[in-house]
């Protein structure tokens, strides 16, 4: 396992990270996606720990409050030192239905921060994120309000998820302006079926150093090549999360499963082994249900895609040229010049 160092902290974390939407058992449409009970929890985290992970991610909404409190139990259960690991876990999705009972406002930031430590059973959280935007409360509160945390000792660090590059920019310079806690990471979606990040997202991400934490790497079992066969098992069968366009991904089906062939493993460990050779990914989370899977995903890490690997499934999964993307060329001899000294003519 390899450590990368998350954001601009001197934080090192695992380049894979336990997901943990899977633990406790949520109703609704996320059913399917749940149903770890506290002994498999026990058993993927000793697993995941024992194979050099240091990092797990939870929210407060998974199942209810569920995934937070099987979590803290576990590291209790097996003894596990909290210096150890880094702790991340997210709040903002509504957890009721009063009109208070979502967002990122300094009223239910200071709420639920105290119920996620309650349910982990532990006084600090390493790494805070914002679950989604907030369009009802000033950034600045909510800014100001996270920096109290951290002044508090009850986090660490804090980051952000599923935000628009813009809204990320926007709230690094009111951070700036307040001289206020700065975001140290994005926690986003990325994958071989998924790649809209590259657009706006990731070119943000390494210009202001920001740590990426891939969620959903297998677009939700569907690079792991089961649907093909019509496998109902899983939650892609009862929720397409994430949104896959199956015509365009079955070339991507059909050079992973190449590609997996020569390496003599599965096509999931080779969709994460793309994802883990990329420099501007910090970690990849790993969200399982069973221990063979968590197995099987850990075969990743040692997976080393050549070139010609690497470019098979990069053109197989290209994105189509978008605006402002495909004007872009127009400003290549600037590039040129910057990077080797040479004029070039435009046109």
């Amino acid at each position: 396992m390899k450590y990368k160092v998350l954001g601009k902290t001197g934080l090192f974390v695992s380049e894979m990270c336990l997901g943990t939407m899977t633990f406790g058992q949520s109703a609704g449409r996320y059913a399917a996606a749940s149903g770890v009970t506290q002994e498999m929890a026990d058993a993927i985290i000793r697993l995941g720990f024992d194979a050099g992970i240091n990092f797990i991610d939870t929210a407060n909404v998974y199942a209810g409050g569920q995934s937070e409190e099987i979590v803290g139990k576990s590291i209790k259960n097996l003894g596990l030192a909290r210096k150890d690991l880094v702790i991340s876990t997210k709040m903002g999705h509504a957890t009721g239905d009063g009109p208070n009972d979502g967002g990122s406002s300094r009223y239910n930031i200071m709420n639920q921060v105290k119920e996620s430590l309650k349910r982990l059973g532990t006084d600090h959280i390493d790494l805070y994120q914002l679950h989604g935007w907030d369009a009802a409360t000033p950034l600045d509160e909510t800014i100001r309000a996270l920096d109290d945390l951290i002044t508090q000792g009850l986090v660490r660090y804090v980051g952000v998820s599923n935000w628009f590059a813009w809204q990320i920019q926007k709230a690094l310079g009111k951070a700036e302006q307040l001289n206020t806690v700065q975001f140290e990471s994005v926690q986003a979606y990325y994958s071989l079926a998924g790649r809209d990040l590259e657009r706006e997202i990731l070119p943000m991400l390494e210009s202001e150093k920001l740590g990426l934490m891939v969620f959903s790497p297998l677009a939700g079992g569907y690079l792991s090549g089961k649907y093909r066969n019509g496998d109902s098992s899983g939650r892609r069968a009862t929720i397409q999360f994430p949104p896959v366009d199956e015509v365009k991904g079955e070339p991507v089906l059909a050079a992973l499963e190449d590609i997996a062939a020569e390496h003599n493993t599965s096509m999931a460990s080779i969709a994460l082994a793309w994802l883990l050779q990329k420099r501007s990914v910090t970690t990849v989370i790993i969200g399982v249900k069973h221990k063979e899977q968590l197995e099987d995903n850990l075969k990743a890490a040692n997976v080393n895609l050549s070139e010609s690997e690497i470019k098979k499934l990069n053109e197989a999964s290209q994105l189509p040229p978008e605006y402002p993307g495909w004007m872009m060329g127009s400003s290549a001899p600037r590039e040129h010049l910057l990077s080797t000294g040479e004029l070039t003519k435009q046109y």
